[in-house]
């Protein structure tokens, strides 16, 4: 499943450089939460253990919920004048906020 969300070489880089300033064995967890202004939102998180229906590609986590709901989305890290963060472009969203962290499926 994990391999139907694509990771571009710039998140790639910056998760291995965050997960190099933490305690081996940790990982980096993405997730999909209820919350925000339009329903749900993206969340990174670290971990330092793996639950049994996640995904792992990695080091990176994915529960198999949050995998489902970012089956064919591209996972970036983007640089701008309002600062860096990951960035989802996610295929099955219908709207999300301004921000672009809170969506609606």
């Amino acid at each position: 499943m994990i391999k139907e969300i694509k990771f571009t070489d710039k998140a790639l880089k910056q998760i291995t450089n965050l997960l190099s300033k933490k305690d081996k064995g940790s990982f980096f967890r993405i997730a999909i939460k209820g919350g925000g202004c339009s329903g749900f939102q993206y969340e990174f998180t670290f971990d330092q253990s793996k639950n049994e229906d996640d995904f792992n590609y990695e080091n990176i986590l994915i529960d198999k919920t949050s995998a489902d709901l970012l089956k064919g989305s591209e996972v970036d890290y983007v640089s701008e004048l309002i600062g860096e963060q990951f960035k989802i472009t996610n295929p099955q969203t219908k709207s999300s906020c301004g921000c672009g962290v809170s969506f609606s499926l």
